[in-house]
């Protein structure tokens, strides 16, 4: 009672600050303020955050600045209303990226004070209400959004309510036939389903009486987004979606959720498979609640949810519902649990600057149904639907995933792609040798994953970049009898808006910055273009020989010899370097070192496969597996029904392990990729993968590439 005159100071504000604002209903904007603070009201939130809601629009949508909102209301209510406030001072190059650097901001704001997504909540959720007032466009942008990201937020912070309405008002919006055809069915349905669950529970309502248990049992219909996906994923109709209901079973203490629990299965057969203990062990969302499928009258399935009433108001409310306030301040140990996950996303992405990246790891985050698996020890481990044994390897430890070759679930050896179900055992087989595959990144489904595979790639790739940026430069000013200090060095790097040397080297290394580029700051124009001219056609003069099913842009008869450092087969993308004494060396695009091989742009040349050529290629393949009887010969026959050549073949065994690697005979890369796929199906396989080069290749590269 005592907040009273402060809420009305702050609807007073309000009032005057959007008092020239229309909504696109034509309402008077502040119509929205006072919706917003009336969901926060049936939230039972405190009277900081209703005020903050009240003001949530102040600063970005008409002249009030932040400084004010401090001035007049203090620290705590400036603090939310900045953290839902968007980005607007920023020039973005893209709303996806604007999209992105708004989350962000969010985000962070929610784990300095998760009350900012409370507001956010409740602001998205009467948008949502009353979004027919949009352009069709912004509607259904909206609605999307609401549902990757605001609904998932809602489930994984466990508050019930505003998940279910912001799912069901973006499903009205972005299938809006689907929408009406469920809501006239569930209608058309209502009394009967009524009466069936009145029929139900009278049973369970006598016997829980006679055991002297107080129950609240009542029926819900499943929401509609729920049934739609269901209808989707079983491809049925929803005639034949007996699930649409469920029952819920409300008792005063946990040990009384058992006691129900065994006169519900007393009363109807269950269905084994389907039970769920989520109050031994909780969702990561703090909810708590026996789930029970059994045979209802007339052989209906029926599910049951059976709690206590703290365990209800949790799972209505989530994050919400354990609100301790107490001398303003609220209990932080309560709350980082809940909020650990959203720390983890923002250390996880604090590297990402890509937009598009960040929104699909936050929603990897966000969007998913939850796994239990376990670790040899016995401990278990939750993680997300269709995880995989590299997700399982990162959520032990970084460094175990990082040097994961294989996994073995439930004692069986399985593909790294595998995914895993919920009761799984699994034990990762590590190798100190073993990298991250970039491959990894297409299916494996945690943010902490992607982020560590990431991570990993662009640190080795920076340091690989630094050491050939600055071995590129110094081969190319030794051509021009140049010695530049490390001072020079830094006022060409700083010339060209690099912080540093380091920045620079890694950017000549990684192509971003062009040898010639640098050239031109430190050697004259003219010496350069002289030198590249004389070069190119002493080249054309001697280089004419056979093609070896290679294309050249317009050049006929030219010599061509194939890249040892990569090994390409027809069908990889392919680039043409010009090389003297050796004509045109073909590499792989993906080469590392084709970076090497193009100092001088007028030294690449396009080139492509002659298809109708049919000459065969080495290729390097390296192969993991779990050391047995026949596993060599199991290997072998594999590749021949391939009808490929094996050249040669390396075996080292080691700890019950064996590791391969095998030389073979290809026409093209479709030939080469049944080789792997084959190989990869040979049980006790681990892993099989493509390498760069023949063994003994890496000194003749370097002659190569002196040779230029």
């Amino acid at each position: 009672r005592s907040h009273k005159p402060l809420v009305r100071r702050a609807f007073d504000f309000a009032f005057e600050s959007h008092k020239h604002q229309l909504r696109k209903s034509g309402e008077p904007y502040i119509v929205h303020c006072i919706e917003v603070a009336r969901i926060l009201t049936e939230m039972e939130m405190d009277y900081v955050t209703v005020i903050a809601g009240i003001l949530h629009d102040v600063v970005e949508d008409t002249g009030v600045s932040l400084d004010e909102v401090k001035e007049e209301f203090g620290d705590e209510v400036a603090l939310l209303v900045d953290g839902v406030t968007k980005i607007s001072e920023l020039q973005f190059r893209s709303n996806e990226e604007k999209q992105a650097e708004n989350f962000r901001k969010m985000i962070f704001s929610m784990v300095k004070d998760i009350r900012v997504i409370i507001i956010k909540f409740a602001d998205r959720l009467h948008n949502m209400r009353t979004i027919g007032y949009l352009p069709r466009k912004k509607q259904e942008r909206i609605a999307l959004e609401t549902r990757e990201i605001y609904a998932p937020l809602a489930h994984r912070l466990g508050i019930a309510k505003i998940k279910w309405e912001l799912e069901d008002n973006a499903f009205k919006v972005l299938n809006p036939k689907d929408y009406e055809y469920l809501v006239d069915k569930i209608q058309e349905k209502r009394a009967g389903r009524e009466d069936y669950i009145n029929r139900f529970a009278v049973p369970i309502k006598k016997e829980l009486k006679k055991s002297g248990i107080k129950a609240e049992i009542s029926g819900r219909p499943k929401h509609l987004f729920s049934i739609y996906r269901k209808m989707q994923t079983r491809q049925k109709p929803y005639e034949e979606i007996y699930d649409l209901f469920a029952v819920r079973v409300i008792v005063k203490r946990i040990d009384e959720c058992y006691f129900s629990l065994g006169i519900v299965h007393t009363l109807y057969t269950p269905i084994h498979e389907r039970f769920k203990d989520y109050i031994a062990t909780p969702k990561s969302n703090m909810y708590q609640s026996i789930h029970t499928t059994v045979i209802g009258p007339e052989g209906r399935m029926v599910e049951i949810q059976i709690r206590t009433e703290e365990m209800h108001k949790t799972a209505e409310s989530g994050i919400a519902a354990h609100w301790k306030y107490k001398e303003n301040r609220f209990k932080e140990d309560e709350l980082d649990k809940q909020i650990q996950w959203l720390r983890q996303v923002l250390d996880w992405q604090r590297d990402e600057h890509d937009p598009q990246e960040f929104m699909e790891d936050l929603k990897i985050s966000l969007f998913h149904d939850e796994i239990f698996v376990f670790t040899p020890k016995g401990d278990l481990l939750k993680l997300p639907r269709g995880a995989t044994p590299v997700d399982f390897a990162f959520s032990v430890h970084t460094d175990v995933g990082i040097h994961c070759i294989g996994a073995k679930v439930n004692g069986k050896i399985v593909p790294l792609n595998s995914e895993l179900h919920s009761g799984d055992s699994i034990e990762i087989i590590t190798s100190a040798k073993q990298k991250p595959n970039p491959d990894w990144i297409k299916f494996t489904k945690t943010s902490k994953a992607r982020t560590r595979i990431k991570r990993w790639l662009k640190d080795s790739l920076f340091d690989e970049s630094i050491k050939l940026g600055r071995d590129l430069l110094e081969k190319q000013l030794k051509k021009f009898h140049l010695t530049v200090s490390d001072e020079e060095i830094l006022d060409v790097a700083q010339g060209m808006n690099f912080t540093d040397a380091q920045q620079f080297y890694a950017a000549i290394g990684r192509g971003d910055v062009s040898i010639q580029a640098v050239l031109h700051k430190i050697v004259p124009r003219e010496v350069i273009t002289k030198k590249a001219d004389s070069f190119f056609q002493r080249f054309i003069t001697k280089a004419r020989k056979s093609s070896s099913g290679i294309k050249v842009q317009g050049l006929d008869n030219l010599m061509i010899s194939f890249a040892k450092c990569c090994q390409p087969v027809p069908g990889d993308r392919i680039v043409g370097i010009i090389t003297k004494g050796k004509g045109i060396i073909i590499h792989r695009t993906d080469c590392k070192n084709v970076l090497r091989m193009i100092e001088s742009p007028e030294r690449q040349i396009d080139v492509e496969w002659d298809v109708d050529h049919d000459e065969k290629f080495l290729v390097r393949l390296k192969m993991v597996g779990e050391d047995r009887k026949g596993f060599l010969r199991d290997v072998s026959e594999a590749i021949a029904k391939t009808e490929t050549n094996i050249v040669n073949f390396y075996l080292e065994a080691k700890d019950n392990f064996v590791y391969s690697e095998i030389i073979v005979q290809v026409k093209n890369l479709q030939q080469l990729t049944k080789v792997i796929h084959r190989i990869n199906r040979v049980p006790s396989v681990i892993s099989v993968e493509r390498l760069e080069g023949l063994r003994g290749d890496q000194e003749e590269t370097s002659e190569s590439l002196a040779a230029m």
